[in-house]
């Protein structure tokens, strides 16, 4: 239960301060900025790697515990209650942004600019990076210290930061399911719930093949 409350407070801060940095910026004219905007995903990410990370692993993302799972590194028999934890953080978080600003339209949510396919192929490859980085900095040495936190908080602000304002840079089921649910913007979240597991799912035979034999046998976490 205790990781399982850590993967829902650390995901309900991840959504609640990201999408909140949107609606603020948009409800005070831009004063934050797309870059504010990706520097406060990446530095919430950062923040909570180490808040939870010894307790849960702060995956705080559906599709990073299904490439887990699939990598072998996480049982899969708790896999649903993650999942659970997750998407029901990121839901409160939303309805916690609604209740603060009531007269945002779309709570923050993640929402393509231009065509559909355009966005599918962006956030599965954005996903991709993003799975290889955790896979890679998550085992052996570098996970210990400060390095794994800023290499993951790093991605996530880097990949908001140039494709943020083409697909919304979601890389993360979660993150858009809550805006979405508690928005009512629902059309184009199948997008953000599919693209993101194919790309971390597509990670994980990359890393096996690139790191050392053994690597994603269940021996590392």
């Amino acid at each position: 239960m205790k990781r399982l409350l850590a993967e829902c407070l650390g995901t309900f801060i991840l959504v609640f301060a990201g999408t909140s940095a949107i609606v603020v910026n948009h409800t005070t004219g831009s004063v934050i900025g797309h870059a504010g905007i990706a520097l406060v995903f990446g530095l919430v990410v950062l923040a909570m790697i180490h808040t939870f990370g010894d307790v849960s692993g702060a995956h705080l993302n559906p599709a990073v515990t299904l490439g887990f799972a699939a990598a072998r590194r996480f049982p899969l028999n708790e896999v649903p209650g993650y999942l659970l934890a997750q998407f029901g953080g990121a839901i409160t978080a939303s309805m916690a942004v609604k209740l603060l600003f009531p007269q945002s339209i779309t709570l923050g949510a993640t929402l393509p600019s231009g065509g559909w396919q355009q966005s599918f192929i962006l956030e599965a490859i954005l996903t991709f990076i993003l799975m290889l980085v955790i896979l890679s900095v998550s085992t052996g040495a570098k996970e210990k210290g400060i390095t794994a936190g800023i290499a993951i908080g790093g991605v996530v602000a880097l990949e908001a930061m140039f494709a943020g304002p083409i697909c919304g840079a979601s890389m993360n089921p979660a993150r858009s399911l809550g805006p979405a649910l508690v928005s009512g913007h629902l059309d184009s979240l199948w997008i953000y719930l599919t693209a993101t597991v194919l790309g971390a799912l597509a990670a994980v035979p990359i890393c096996i093949g690139i790191r050392e034999p053994g690597c994603c046998d269940g021996k590392c976490h």
